[in-house]
């Protein structure tokens, strides 16, 4: 589901022979989750986790508050909770590794891969899309979690307890729709665009996507923690509580009260579509984004970035990573993620290779933008991890 709210916010073996740096990691985890606790008293959420990604390898990781307050259950570091759109970091990752292997090109027009569906001619802009615009968001195509239409079917849909759409019955919330702009003039954030992708991905693979970034990705860097977000009993997730009268009907506590969901967030799929720790976030950003993903060279393709707005030059957009391309602790990249109840964040401060990740079990004051919980908690975890840089 969409997550404007990072572009709308602008939107961590030690060796024996270091003794001194050593301590660290543990100064570093006390500070980390006082800086928590005191964010949590202040703003009043349930409970968060944290993590920062040091240049040695190091990841520190810290906890506040409560998975199920209902419960009594302490957050943890190793708590999962929905990524929600920090997983198109992944679907962006995987379309760059099919190109690195020759399977498919950024400027292949969608028609090239999905043109044979039986839906592909009522697409906005559909013939003249390329999966250069879907990564980049520059399609012109609707965002289905934004029109009324699919806030009332999704629920009807969560009222029943029936399965989520599939992705074509996703996309089919945006048919006949009239384009925002022609594919390239314009940039508007789009779900959608995410969801075409990752059935360009199934059709060039054959393969579910899952299964591919389980393989490509998941297993091979070590994130054991990461798990797809394909229906309501997700292992190890903490309770997420929204804010009454939701679209989509929710309750304030999403989950039942054996920490089930109430919902099925499968619907998300590749718009964002995993369940994950801050640490294991913050792992997947430091390999992302200091070229260690993949063998093939890739941060030039996945840095290849366009304006979201003409007053804002200083902000753009690449393959599935928002770049701000000039801050006070110099070019930050990511991506946030919101879906109902849950709220992430994820930055890699490029001078300093340092990555920032956090996990909040709630949405309250940032989906309707009363709160600045989020800039705020991103500006000092950036202060607090970049003092235990080199």
């Amino acid at each position: 589901m969409r997550t404007s709210r990072l572009l709308a916010a602008a939107c961590l073996v030690l060796g024996w022979a270091a003794p001194a740096m050593a301590e660290e990691p543990v100064r570093l985890t006390d500070r980390l989750g006082a800086t928590l606790e005191a964010f949590r008293e202040d703003y009043a959420f349930p409970g968060a986790t944290a993590a920062v990604a040091l240049p040695d390898g190091r990841v520190v990781t810290a906890a506040t508050g409560f998975a199920d307050i209902e419960a009594g259950r302490e957050m943890t570091p190793g708590t999962r909770m929905l990524a929600a759109s920090i997983g198109k970091t992944v679907v962006a990752a995987t379309v760059l590794a099919l190109e690195s292997e020759g399977a498919l090109s950024r400027a292949d027009p969608l028609s090239a891969h999905l043109g044979d569906r039986a839906w592909f001619g009522e697409l906005p802009n559909g013939e003249a899309i390329t999966l250069g615009h879907l990564l980049r968001h520059t399609s012109g195509l609707p965002d289905h979690p934004h029109l009324p239409a699919f806030q009332q079917a999704a629920a009807a849909r969560i009222a029943t307890g029936a399965p989520a759409f599939t992705p074509e019955e996703v996309v089919g919330f945006v048919l006949d729709r009239e384009a925002l702009f022609a594919p390239g003039a314009g940039w508007a954030y789009s779900d959608t665009g995410y969801i075409l992708l990752g059935l360009v991905i199934e059709q060039v693979t054959g393969r579910a996507y899952h299964d591919e970034v389980r393989e490509r990705f998941l297993a091979p860097l070590g994130l054991d923690d990461t798990l797809p977000s394909d229906g309501p009993d997700i292992p190890g997730l903490a309770v997420g509580y929204t804010v009454p009268g939701t679209p989509f009907g929710l309750p304030e506590r999403t989950a039942d009260a054996a920490g089930r969901l109430v919902w099925d967030p499968g619907v998300e799929w590749t718009g964002g579509g995993l369940a994950s720790t801050s640490a294991d976030l913050a792992r997947w950003g430091q390999a992302l984004f200091t070229g260690g993903a993949m063998a093939a060279p890739y941060l030039d393709r996945l840095l290849d970035a366009v304006p979201v707005a003409g007053d804002a030059p200083g902000i753009r957009y690449g393959a599935g990573v928002a770049i701000y391309a000039d801050t006070p602790r110099g070019p930050v990249w990511g991506h946030g993620g919101w879906i109902p109840a849950y709220v992430s964040s994820l930055r890699h401060y490029a001078d300093h290779d340092v990555t920032v990740a956090f996990q909040i079990n709630t949405d309250a004051g940032v989906v309707d933008d009363s709160s600045d919980l989020v800039p705020a908690l991103e500006a000092a975890l950036a202060d607090l991890a970049l003092s235990a840089g080199p």
